[in-house]
């Protein structure tokens, strides 16, 4: 038993350097949008969606901007995983965040159809895709979304387990205002009356709430602090 808390202990500490990824995939996809979308012409960060800034000649920009953080992010979920052993471990939260981390990959590789009148000169809204691999661009990202909400809620129950009422609160309420904000994105990217003109601010909300959390996540097992008394059981 002692030999198999040793290794456990072990891994967590080579876990430290997928735990910087973590730590900076959240800044880096928050810092590149808020330039890109107060930069671009035509486009309205309040109105339109972070992905649509894929489109146009400097959409690349955008999607190394998925792929990058999105590659980041599947690494901080191996290292989740393993800093977390010592504590008992958790399988469905580290698999939960390696899925927003694919998701985000794959919403970089297939590029989004055009939204709320961006690029300049298209319709509000497609009455139906415009091709396969924006509709798989869709597809990717609700996964990845419902993947972060649930790892939220999933790390909430283990952290009340862990006996850490703070954090189990944060990530419910990361996982509440998370769902909303993006409810009321969708909403307004259908072009629902009255939501339509802060749909992309909605979807800032939501996403940054998200990296914030998950961000945080990463600093607070970078610096070693105890989870609870009953961890070190």
């Amino acid at each position: 038993m002692r030999q198999k808390s040793t290794r456990a202990w072990a891994d967590a500490a080579r876990a430290a350097p997928l735990l910087v990824c973590g730590a900076i995939a959240g800044p880096l996809f928050v810092v590149v949008f808020l330039i890109t979308g107060a930069t671009r012409a035509g486009y309205d960060p309040l109105r339109h969606p972070v992905s649509s800034l894929a489109l146009g000649d400097l959409g690349w920009t955008q999607v190394a901007t998925f792929v990058v953080a999105g590659v980041l992010t599947v690494a901080f979920a191996v290292g989740l995983r393993r800093a977390l052993r010592p504590f008992g471990g958790s399988t469905w939260g580290p698999v939960l965040v390696g899925i927003w981390g694919a998701g985000l990959i794959g919403a970089g590789v297939f590029a989004t159809d055009p939204i709320s009148g961006y690029p300049p000169g298209t319709p509000d809204r497609l009455t139906k895709y415009g091709s396969a691999h924006a509709a798989l661009h869709d597809v990717v990202s609700m996964l990845a979304f419902v993947a972060l909400v649930a790892a939220c809620f999933v790390f909430a129950r283990r952290f009340a387990g862990w006996g850490s009422p703070l954090w189990a609160a944060y990530s419910a309420v990361t996982g509440i205002v998370f769902t909303g904000a993006f409810v009321l994105s969708g909403m307004g990217f259908e072009q629902t009356e009255g939501l339509v003109n802060v749909a992309g601010l909605f979807q800032r909300i939501s996403i940054t709430a998200g990296w914030c959390w998950l961000s945080l996540l990463a600093l607070h097992l970078l610096r070693g602090r105890e989870i609870g008394d009953r961890a070190g059981g």
